[in-house]
């Protein structure tokens, strides 16, 4: 794909989803200069923006202080992820993160492409179907099986806030992968409102079930949904495990995003 395809698709996802579309599930956003400071349940912080505009290293500096101060005095925060993008004009960012305790995860990237490219049907091993889900059973079941496969203590947490998405009506819809009437892959698809784009997210396959197809079917069933919706941009940000997988469907790697986590002390 052309350097003009690349530079189109990140053109398009910094004026498309790097707004309100980022944070459908936000219980109050604030302004503070160009960033969103953003609260979710479970006592969930998030900075992002569209971008830092011309400010230097010092006035990132000042940012960075000024909402870190925010969440401090919002009893209820208890950790804040602030979610950079490598092809940002951030001069001093790392740094200014750092010596605010954030610390550095891994990053990943951010994918884009045509959904009609990944809506291609993949077959399925014999005995695998794949379903949407809306019951309480199914999506705690998807979510405590997403948990297990990152190595993360199975709870409520997650699968709180997606039920309180389905309550709202928003368009996120959840997918699964059964075998034997057991979880075995799940992602959820995310129509961005007034976009042209979809969001594949939270991708996850049990270990033993991986390299059959499985993923690329649900990203297909995912992409295929989104063209229904008149949905012609398939975005995510992916790890390095599944980037091969969306590529080979059709994706174009545009840039990097990588979050720095602050804990309350």
């Amino acid at each position: 794909m052309s350097q003009t395809e690349r530079a189109r698709f990140l053109a398009a996802y910094d004026e498309n989803l790097r707004t309100d579309a980022e944070t459908p599930s936000a219980l109050k956003v604030t302004r503070l200069g160009p960033l969103r400071l953003v609260t979710f349940m479970e006592g969930r912080g998030f900075v992002t923006y569209q971008n830092l505009g011309d400010a230097d290293a010092e006035g990132i500096r000042r940012l960075v202080a000024e909402a870190v101060a925010y969440f401090r005095a919002e009893p209820n925060i208890t950790r804040v992820e602030w979610k950079s993008r490598g092809h940002d004009h951030a001069p001093g960012l790392h740094g200014a993160l750092i010596e605010n305790g954030f610390t550095k995860d891994h990053p990943e990237s951010i994918m884009i492409g045509e959904a009609k490219a990944l809506s291609t049907p993949v077959p399925l091993p014999d005995g695998v179907t794949l379903r949407q889900v809306e019951e309480e059973t199914d999506v705690r079941a998807m979510s405590a099986m997403q948990d297990e496969v990152f190595g993360e203590p199975v709870s409520d947490e997650m699968a709180d806030a997606l039920l309180r998405r389905l309550s709202l009506g928003d368009g996120m819809q959840l997918w699964v992968a059964e075998a034997e009437g057991r979880i075995v892959s799940a992602g959820r698809l995310e129509p961005v409102p007034g976009t042209i784009f979809a969001g594949i997210w939270g991708g996850a396959t049990r270990e033993e079930w991986r390299g059959r197809g499985i993923y690329r079917a649900l990203t297909a069933r995912r992409a295929h949904v989104a063209l229904e919706l008149g949905k012609t941009l398939i975005h995510s940000d992916s790890t390095e495990f599944s980037r091969p997988i969306l590529e080979r469907s059709g994706l174009l790697k545009v840039s990097t995003t990588a979050p720095y986590r602050w804990v309350r002390s």
